[in-house]
């Protein structure tokens, strides 16, 4: 089995890398330090190509695949996790649309979302459930009209990411129809009945902008449904799926950029005449951490290229979310021991990374839901009790 990426993969990493050290670690902080939506990063990405990269290039992508997304994700996650995680947001609804939606769909609210000019959003979570994705208590509603007909959406959601930001977005809701089953629809930015709440000021993330979502008799044309009524369940499991292969690479690129601060730092610091990397309790949990780094990464990566392939990675995809996400919240509580006093000042980078972490471990399934999930695919278990 060959490891090695291609010339374009490595080109795109440096790229990225380039991108991430000189226009997102110079001015993140400031949007950080007020929970602010970063828009002339995020508009820096988008020109760069980052946001098309897993979808085709007759829907505005680049066919770079899901193993140069993640590449993506990784190198921007190394410096920032916010601004990852914006990006990630961003291809849960278009990933939706992708495999869903129609030509029109496609062409309408596809093409934008992978160019960038439009931000997307996916509205599942609400207050009633998180992990449990079926637990849904929107309602939608047709009503026939001569016109093609409608839908009326009412309820709300809440930790949605990208919502509430100075750009033009659409959010993909997912909502309960009368059937019982589960439906996906398109609500645009300025819909009547379609109203974004407060934002939400979290541990990690705080350059993503999270907020509620409220649907008062929200009305969509009949075309705004995606795919076939009932069908939204499995197209919610879809994104997420693809998204646990995201949240492993934004989570091996967290780790790393913990790993990387923490033995800068330690090899700086010097304490009773030694630098600290010198004592071998660090310099072995450090070791052991770029190990775990990289099988996290070989994890994401195989479900990356599984998924790029056609072939099914619900459980590799799990075991990377699981794996990575544990190593970044071991190697942020690292970095933020060998920085020492330091490590919880908010001068350093590796104070917000904890937080960051922590998000990552609950989102797409909380590491519980992985293990519950493997369980089951891997035949070992029928259920929880």
């Amino acid at each position: 089995m060959d490891f090695a990426l291609t010339s374009e993969q490595e080109l795109l990493r440096s790229t990225v890398r380039t991108f991430a050290e000189r226009e997102i670690a110079p001015r993140i902080g400031a949007y950080i330090e007020t929970d602010a939506f970063p828009e002339p990063i995020v508009r820096g990405l988008a020109d760069l190509g980052v946001f098309g990269l897993p979808f085709r290039a007759a829907d505005g992508g680049s066919d770079g695949g899901m193993v140069a997304f993640a590449i993506a994700l990784e190198e921007i996650a190394c410096v920032d996790v916010s601004v990852a995680a914006i990006v990630f947001a961003h291809s849960s609804p278009a990933t939706i649309l992708a495999a869903y939606g129609s030509d029109e769909q496609r062409r309408r609210w596809l093409v934008p979302l992978a160019e960038g000019s439009l931000i997307g959003a996916i509205g599942l979570t609400e207050p009633s459930g998180g992990s449990d994705a079926a637990a849904v208590r929107t309602t939608a509603r047709a009503e026939p009209a001569d016109d093609g007909g409608s839908w009326v959406l009412n309820g709300g959601k809440t930790f949605i990411t990208n919502t509430g930001t100075p750009l033009p977005g659409i959010a993909v809701i997912v909502a309960r129809v009368p059937s019982g089953g589960l439906a996906a629809f398109v609500v645009p930015d300025g819909t009547p009945g379609y109203r974004v709440g407060r934002p939400l000021h979290k541990i990690g993330w705080r350059a993503a902008t999270t907020c509620e979502v409220f649907l008062d008799d929200c009305r969509v044309p009949a075309g705004h449904l995606v795919g076939r009524e009932g069908d939204g369940l499995r197209q919610a499991l879809t994104a997420i799926t693809f998204g646990r292969v995201c949240v492993g690479a934004i989570a091996t690129g967290l780790a790393r950029g913990a790993w990387e601060q923490a033995v800068a730092y330690g090899r700086a610091r010097r304490t009773f005449g030694r630098p600290v990397t010198d004592r071998q309790s660090i310099a072995f949990g450090l070791a052991e951490l770029a190990t775990r780094i990289d099988a996290g990464r070989l994890l994401t990566w195989r479900a990356a290229a599984l998924a790029d392939r056609g072939a099914p990675f619900r459980a590799e995809a799990s075991m990377a979310k699981l794996f990575a996400t544990r190593t970044a919240v071991d190697a942020a509580e690292t970095a933020i021991q060998v920085h020492g006093a330091y490590g919880v000042s908010r001068e350093y980078p590796v104070a917000k990374m904890l937080g960051d972490a922590k998000v990552l471990q609950i989102i797409e399934g909380t590491s519980e839901i992985q293990l519950l999930l493997l369980a089951r695919l891997l035949g070992i278990s029928d259920g929880d009790e």
